[in-house]
């Protein structure tokens, strides 16, 4: 067979696939008790009342009274039982799911991680298998666990999330809603024990549970579902006038913290625009593997890792011509932004001093691409 008759049979089994996918719908929260789980139930009672096969794959309820009431009259697929670290553990019972195959299924907790042994290492990937399965899917995860947002989001709550998600499953949803409260009825809500256990209120309010981070998060919130908006919006009206795509490329080095940064706001852009994306570094003479500490290494195995997952191209190229290299690329892959990191002296005295700043805002200002500088 033709690579061409090939590629035409790949394209329509792709397009047979997405037709037999199961629908995702996430709702999205700036934290805990919100109330996602809550609207998740009630949407499972209004889908039964409907004549809508639906299951309880997993919920956690945290044993709040008017959340685990909506249980009563849902069916729920037993998780299966584990012995973890000399502990009994549960999980959802991913293969009992996929055997029932109900039209719907309920899956709490999206960043969660699996324990060892599991066939994934997240429950996200599940939700994966489940959609793949023709299963659709109702879901939810708090903001700050979208990987593209992890910084931000420790730096505002001051809590380290280890749990995360990849952006493309927000990016996957054909539905997204936030469950939005302002902060004083966030506030109020712990107050009255419908959060935690009364014995960690106080604790909770000198921490995570204050007015300015709840607004921060908030905000965060409320971008995440209007980017999503937007990009079906993009997708599903069409354009009168042709508007040139944005293709973004990501220029890294072995500074690690640099990196990451570039890497993630890069990511939220490509995100914002719903536009591909690229990480180029350019590896020169002195950063060889046997010049370079083993830490810079590992942290930058580290990030062409992470930017993977976020869904970037990753290109590496041997070169000590690093303004030719990055525009080469550019022009190669039609790149329309290139993204920096914020050097870290006075940029305009950077400029006149680095040859590769230098040439490059010189090579950039003849062509149409722009330039952006990521703090």
């Amino acid at each position: 067979m033709s690579e061409d008759k090939q590629g035409s049979v790949k394209n329509f089994l792709e397009l047979v696939k997405r037709s037999r996918r199961g629908k995702l719908k996430v709702y999205i929260g700036m934290s805990a008790g919100v109330g996602k789980t809550y609207r998740m139930l009630q949407e499972a009672h209004a889908l039964l009342a409907n004549g809508i096969n639906v299951k309880i794959g997993y919920i956690e309820t945290h044993n709040r009274k008017e959340t685990h009431a909506l249980l009563e009259g849902l069916q729920i697929i037993p998780r299966y039982r584990s012995f973890y670290r000399g502990k009994e553990v549960e999980e959802m019972d991913l293969q009992a799911l996929l055997s029932v195959h109900p039209e719907v299924v309920i899956v709490d907790e999206l960043a969660h991680s699996n324990i060892e042994g599991s066939k994934n290492t997240k429950r996200w990937q599940d939700v994966v298998d489940i959609l793949d399965a023709g299963i659709s899917v109702i879901s939810a995860v708090n903001i700050q666990h979208l990987e593209s947002l992890n910084e931000e989001a420790e730096q505002i709550s001051g809590v380290q999330i280890r749990e995360r998600i990849p952006d493309r499953i927000l990016e996957m949803a054909d539905e997204i809603v936030n469950i939005d409260l302002t902060a004083d009825e966030l506030i109020q809500r712990l107050r009255e024990g419908k959060i935690y256990d009364k014995s960690k209120i106080d604790l909770a309010l000198q921490n995570f549970f204050r007015g300015e981070k709840i607004l921060q998060l908030r905000e965060l919130a409320l971008r995440e579902v209007a980017h999503h908006l937007e990009r079906k919006i993009d997708m599903e009206v069409p354009k009168q006038i042709k508007l040139r795509s944005e293709r973004f490329l990501a220029c890294i080095s072995s500074n690690a913290e640099t990196a990451t940064v570039v890497i993630r706001k890069t990511a939220r852009l490509a995100s914002y625009y719903r536009s591909p994306w690229i990480v180029l570094y350019v590896q020169s003479s002195t950063e060889e593997l046997d010049k370079i500490k083993l830490d810079k290494q590992r942290h930058l195995i580290n990030n062409f890792r992470l930017a993977t997952q976020l869904g970037a191209e990753v290109i590496k190229v041997k070169s000590d011509h690093i303004t030719q290299t990055i525009m080469e690329i550019a022009q190669e892959k039609e790149i329309t932004t290139i993204c920096l990191g914020k050097p870290h002296c006075n940029f305009f005295q950077l400029i006149l001093k680095t040859n590769v700043f230098r040439q490059l805002l010189q090579k950039i200002s003849a062509v149409e691409i722009d330039l952006v500088i990521l703090s």
